[in-house]
């Protein structure tokens, strides 16, 4: 009997996990003028303005005007002092100092996230370090202790080079940040603010989950592809991951990292004039706001197949039921 009851627990469990989710709908899209590197990496929101970076500069980031259908990228320039030591290994350092001529920039920022005072995070993957940008005063590496370095790489994240930190969020009241590791293992940190230095309050690490999922049906593949995350928002005391490759967004805990509630958005990413000509996802940039959410794709180099040559950035309604609703 007991058998029987786990058998069906286990048949409803994977039921649950198959079910289709829910789509989300779209409504309206922005090409985005004015980025020098291109490649839009972050969203953030501080205040009634939008803000992102690009992965291949270092010395400016973005302003977003948002007035027409084709926004603006408005720069803002940034005089970053020298990078401090996070503690990524020599293997990783050195590869990045050798990369970065070639793709443009040293820092390889990805993502990007407010306060409450306008106090703009902007974490650098090619250095797994944040960069404190406040509205007048001058930016500032964080003070993060090496323990958190040190206990991702021992829960498996952080291992592979250009797979380090791809997304940041904050808490309002800054002193809670949330980093995002990218794949292979893929996971979620947190640090607390603790006087002058951001530490582990016991442990850092939230999540550290690896192997494959398989794309959503619209993307032609064979087999699974690696889970990963590629930006992170905290929204109502939730945290929102952005995942790429699954073409969705998902609410999770922020204490465990254990997902409560997803949403795709692959009905309408992958339309045809929308696709281009690689098996991976883009989407790279996220926000969450009580109407819905902004999501960025960063192209790169690629053309869609409509054309479009300028990164994206899609307005989706929030679910009819809100952000917060169970499932």
């Amino acid at each position: 009997m007991r058998s029987g009851f786990a058998l069906a627990s286990l048949l409803l469990a994977t039921s649950v996990a198959a079910a289709p989710l829910p789509e989300l709908t779209l409504l309206s899209e922005h090409p985005v003028e004015g980025m020098r590197g291109g490649n839009l990496s972050g969203l953030a929101q501080c205040g009634t303005e939008l803000w992102t970076v690009s992965d291949r500069d270092d010395d400016q980031i973005y302003r977003l005007d948002t007035r027409e259908t084709v926004w603006q990228a408005e720069t803002v320039r940034i005089d970053v002092p020298p990078v401090p030591d996070s503690g990524l290994p020599w293997g990783l350092r050195i590869r990045t100092w050798a990369v970065a001529p070639l793709r443009g920039g040293d820092l390889d920022f990805e993502g990007i996230t407010c306060d409450s005072a306008g106090n703009r995070y902007i974490v650098s993957e090619a250095h797994a370090a944040v960069l404190q940008v406040p509205p007048t005063a001058a930016p500032s590496w964080l003070k993060i202790s090496p323990l958190m370095v040190r206990q991702a790489r021992a829960s498996g994240l952080l291992l592979h080079f250009n797979a380090v930190f791809e997304g940041i969020a904050i808490n309002p009241a800054g002193n809670l940040l949330w980093l995002a590791a990218e794949r292979e293992r893929r996971g979620l940190l947190v640090v607390h603010k603790q006087q002058a230095v951001w530490d582990c309050d016991g442990n850092c690490v939230v999540l550290s989950e690896g192997g494959l999922e398989q794309p959503p049906p619209q993307v032609k593949v064979t087999g699974g592809q690696q889970k990963d995350f590629s930006d992170l928002v905290f929204y109502k005391d939730k945290l929102f991951t952005l995942e790429r490759m699954a073409y969705r967004i998902c609410r999770r805990t922020p204490a465990t990292g254990e997902i409560e509630r997803c949403w795709s958005f692959a009905n309408e990413a992958l339309t045809d004039s929308r696709r281009y000509k690689t098996r991976y996802g883009m989407a790279e940039a996220l926000n969450i706001d009580d109407d819905g959410a902004w999501i960025g794709v960063d192209n790169g180099s690629h053309v869609r197949a409509d054309g479009e040559k300028r990164p994206i950035v899609w307005r989706f309604a929030a679910p009819a039921d809100g952000w917060s609703a169970k499932p």
